[in-house]
C-alpha cells in the first residue's frame, strides 16, 4: 500500500516528487561531547536541527547554549529509557516506583520493551510534559518533539505524544506509516488502524509529519562518508528525518558509550563540506523543524 504524497510538500511550495531532508542530531545534552559536536555542526551549517535530552547530566549546558543561540532549531528529545551501563538518568516528574518508570537502580529502564510493558500511561504522560516544560523553563524555544529510541511509539503512549505537540504548537517526529509498517513494529492490526486514523485526522487538520526516518550507523567505524552519500542519494520523494548521533572524541564519551567511534565518525562525516555540495547536487532540499512548525494548526 502506497501513501499519497505528503501534503507538506505542496504547503511549502514544492512538487509531489521533490525530496526534502531534515538533518537532525539526537542526544544533545547526553554528555559534554554531544553539545560540543552540535556547536561545531551548527556553526558549520552542516545540520538543520537537533533535540535535547532533558533528564541527562549535560542538559543544562545544552539549554545554556540554546539561550546563547536563539535562532537554533532545537527540539525536546522525549526520553523514557537510560541505555548505558554506568552512566544513567531518570524521570524528572516522579521517583515513585509505582509509575513503572524506574528500574532497580532508580533510573529509566535500559530498553523500550520494559517501559512499554510496565510504564503507567498517566505517569508517562506526566513525564513527557515535564520534560517539555523543563525546556521552556530553561529558556529554550522548542521547534518540535521527538523520541529517544522510539520508546513512545506504542499504543499506551502515542496519543499523549501527539497531543503534546498539538497543545504546544510543535511538530511531532512520527513517520507517515502504513498499516504493514506499523505491524512490523510490533503493533496489532487494531492498533495500526487506530494509529493510521489518528494520524490521518491530524494531518487533515494541518499537523505536518515526515515520511520516513533513517540515519547514520553507529556500528561502523569507517566509511561513513560513502554511507552518507549513498543513503542520501537514495532518499525517496517526501520529507525525511535523517538522524545523526555526533560527538566529539573525549575521555568521557569513550567511558560512556561502546559505540563512541561511530558517534565521532558521524561528526567528522558531516563536517565535510563536500558532502553538502553533493546534497545540493542531488537536488535535495534541506529544511529544519522550524519550517514544519510554521505549518502547525492553532491549538
Amino acid at each position: 500500500m502506497k501513501l499519497s504524497p505528503n501534503p507538506v510538500l505542496r504547503r511549502l511550495g514544492y512538487r509531489d516528487n521533490d525530496r526534502l531532508v531534515i538533518i537532525h542530531t539526537d542526544d544533545i545534552g547526553m554528555c559534554e561531547a554531544s553539545v560540543s559536536a552540535f556547536d561545531q555542526l551548527w556553526h558549520a551549517g552542516a545540520i538543520s536541527s537537533g533535540s535535547v535530552m532533558a533528564p541527562c547530566p549535560w542538559a543544562l549546558h545544552a539549554a545554556a547554549w540554546c539561550r546563547a543561540h536563539p535562532d537554533v532549531d532545537m527540539g525536546v528529545h522525549i526520553t523514557l529509557t537510560s541505555e548505558w551501563s554506568t552512566y544513567r538518568w531518570g524521570p524528572l516528574s516522579s521517583r515513585d516506583t509505582a509509575t513503572g518508570m524506574l528500574d532497580d537502580e532508580g533510573c529509566f529502564p535500559h530498553g523500550c520493551k520494559t517501559i512499554q510493558e510496565y510504564g503507567d500511561p498517566a505517569s508517562v504522560a506526566h513525564e513527557m510534559e515535564a520534560q517539555y516544560q523543563w525546556a521552556i523553563a530553561a529558556g529554550m524555544h522548542p521547534t518540535h518533539i521527538d523520541t529517544h529510541m522510539g520508546a513512545v511509539v506504542h499504543p499506551k503512549f502515542l496519543s499523549t505524544y501527539l497531543q503534546l505537540g498539538l497543545r504546544f504548537g510543535v511538530p511531532v517526529m512520527l513517520p507517515r506509516l502504513h498499516d504493514e509498517e506499523v505491524i512490523q513494529r510490533g503493533m496489532s492490526m487494531d492498533d495500526a488502524t487506530v494509529m493510521r486514523r489518528s494520524m490521518a485526522a491530524l494531518e487533515e487538520a494541518g499537523m505536518p509529519f515526515v515520511d520516513q526516518y533513517i540515519g547514520m550507523p553507529l556500528d561502523m567505524n569507517s566509511d561513513h562518508f560513502e554511507y552518507a552519500k549513498r543513503a542520501l542519494s537514495q532518499l525517496p520523494a517526501g520529507v525525511t528525518h535523517f538522524l545523526l548521533h555526533p560527538s566529539t572524541d573525549t575521555a568521557e564519551l569513550r567511558a560512556i558509550a561502546p559505540d563512541w567511534r561511530g558517534r565521532v565518525e558521524n561528526l567528522h562525516t558531516f563536517l565535510r563540506g563536500d558532502l553538502h555540495e553533493d546534497i545540493h547536487a542531488m537536488g535535495i532540499h534541506v529544511i529544519g523543524y522550524r519550517t514544519l512548525q510554521e505549518l502547525m494548526p492553532r491549538a
